[in-house]
Order: structure tokens, then sequence, then C-alpha cells
């Protein structure tokens, strides 16, 4: 036992699929790194942020605390539904995770204080492939429930997308 950690302190919980399900709603590569974020404001906007080739890939989100609105942006070339969004609630209460496949940006909007997300990914961060999307760009049309609170600089610096945007090539 560690220093000053109780063992009362510690709780198992599945907030994930189980594997059976992870296999049918199409996840077929290990987990290669797992995030945690806290996000203290309601109405705080994340992402949209995706990884580029040869770094694509899955993600698989859970809500631990709180709700959050979830939305993934289709992005592949070619794609019958691209740049197309769908967005659906995640929250501690409903116990429902986010599939997010290759080739799609991922961003959510915090629908209460200190909401708390466990990201799987099926590829580790990979700095130089990093890609993102502006979460306000009028061709996206993506329609976040709250007014925004607050977002990182960094998030609100994205471009919008021109024209010209062919998508991502898998």
């Amino acid at each position: 036992m560690h220093a000053g950690i109780s063992p009362a302190c510690f709780a198992a919980k599945s907030c994930l699929p189980r594997s059976q399900e992870l296999l049918a709603a199409g996840w077929r590569m290990p987990i290669a790194q797992i995030n945690h974020s806290v996000t203290a404001r309601c109405g705080t906007v994340r992402g949209l942020h995706f990884q580029k080739p040869p770094h694509a890939e899955m993600k698989l989100v859970t809500c631990l605390r709180g709700a959050v609105w979830d939305v993934a942006v289709d992005l592949r070339a070619g794609s019958l539904t691209f740049l197309q969004w769908h967005a659906q609630q995640l929250s501690a209460k409903n116990g429902q995770a986010m599939l997010i496949p290759q080739g799609f940006a991922h961003g959510f909007q915090t629908l209460t204080d200190d909401a708390e997300l466990l990201y799987c990914h099926s590829a580790a961060y990979a700095p130089e492939a990093e890609g993102a999307l502006n979460a306000l760009d009028p061709c996206l049309g993506i329609a976040w429930p709250l007014a925004f609170a607050e977002r990182s600089e960094r998030d609100g610096q994205h471009a919008l997308l021109s024209d010209n945007f062919e998508g991502v090539r898998l």
C-alpha cells in the first residue's frame, strides 16, 4: 500500500463496454492510450480534434461525472456523410458511451459543472498528426445546446473550413 492512500478511497467501476460490445460497434484495435479529463465550468466547449493518418484513431468516450453533449464530425474524404455531425448526451447517470470512428473529429460541450470524461484511444497521441476544426464553423452547423461559456484559446483559433477542404483520406 502507498503511504497516505487509504484502501477505502478505491472503487472498482465498469465504465467501459464489454469486449463483445466493442467488437459489435466496430472496435478492432488494442487500446493504445487512455485519457481522463475534468472540465470545471458548464457550457465549456472542447474540440473539435482528430488525428491524421497514419495516426488516425478510434475513440471511445464515456462520462464518469456530470454530463456532456458529445459530437463527432465525419471528415472522411468521399463519405456520403462528409461534414455531417452526430451528437448525443453522455452522462454519469445514463452510462452511455460514444464510439468515434477513424476519420472523425471529436468535441464536446459540458452540460454540468465538473464534467469528467474517460477516453480510450486506438492510437497514441502524435502531435505531428494533430488536426482540428473550429467548433463554431458555419459549414458544420453544429447545434450546440448552450451558449459557449469558455473554450481554450487554442481551440478558438482553429481556422474555418474553406471550400477546398477535401477531408481525411484513410
